[in-house]
């Protein structure tokens, strides 16, 4: 039990360390920056700087509001004091369920069709069966459809069965055709 433990303490030490290095090195960026701004800006040509002449300005408040830092750590520690308003709102298992179900009977509410459309073969030698799962549920007084099942066979010449020998890949062809469609 005890060499598992100083098993996991020697695999934390380096991620550990990393960790610790990154956020000393966020910490002295940020107070450098801070401390950027806070310092005025040097007078052009190192000439030394000149009081502006007084003018009858209001005098500041008393107790200013503190001014935003716009630091890595203070957006940290914005997110650390609202954390839920960083996450997605999650629907309610009532509510996934509800979705579901209404998707469900949605999809049995379309009308499948059967049937048998040849897919015809696209510019990449592809079959595109989305054309004849539409040409099949045009058949039927739809608009279009999308494929559920399709059927592929292969096709050799008359020549090439009779032959008595296997039939080569050139004396053949693939033909797939849509079988049943659900249609809108």
């Amino acid at each position: 039990m005890s060499d598992r433990i100083g098993n996991l303490i020697a695999r934390m030490r380096q991620p550990i360390a990393i960790a610790m290095v990154m956020l000393s090195a966020i910490m002295v960026s940020d107070r450098a920056w801070a401390q950027a701004e806070a310092q005025p800006s040097p007078s052009p040509q190192g000439a030394p700087a000149q009081p502006a002449p007084e003018q009858s300005v209001p005098a500041p408040p008393s107790d200013p509001a503190p001014k935003e830092n716009p630091g890595l750590i203070n957006e940290i520690g914005k997110l650390l004091e609202k954390p839920a308003s960083m996450l997605p709102t999650l629907k309610s298992p009532r509510e996934t369920i509800d979705d579901a179900a209404d998707a469900l009977s949605r999809l049995t509410k379309s009308p499948g069709v059967k049937g048998r459309a040849a897919c015809p073969v696209a510019a990449n030698g592809a079959p595109d069966c989305k054309a004849a799962a539409d040409k099949l549920c045009q058949s039927k007084g739809f608009k279009e459809g999308k494929s559920l099942d399709v059927d592929t066979t292969r096709n050799c010449s008359a020549r090439a069965l009779l032959s008595g020998r296997k039939p080569e890949e050139s004396e053949c062809r693939t033909e797939t055709y849509v079988t049943r469609a659900v249609c809108q």
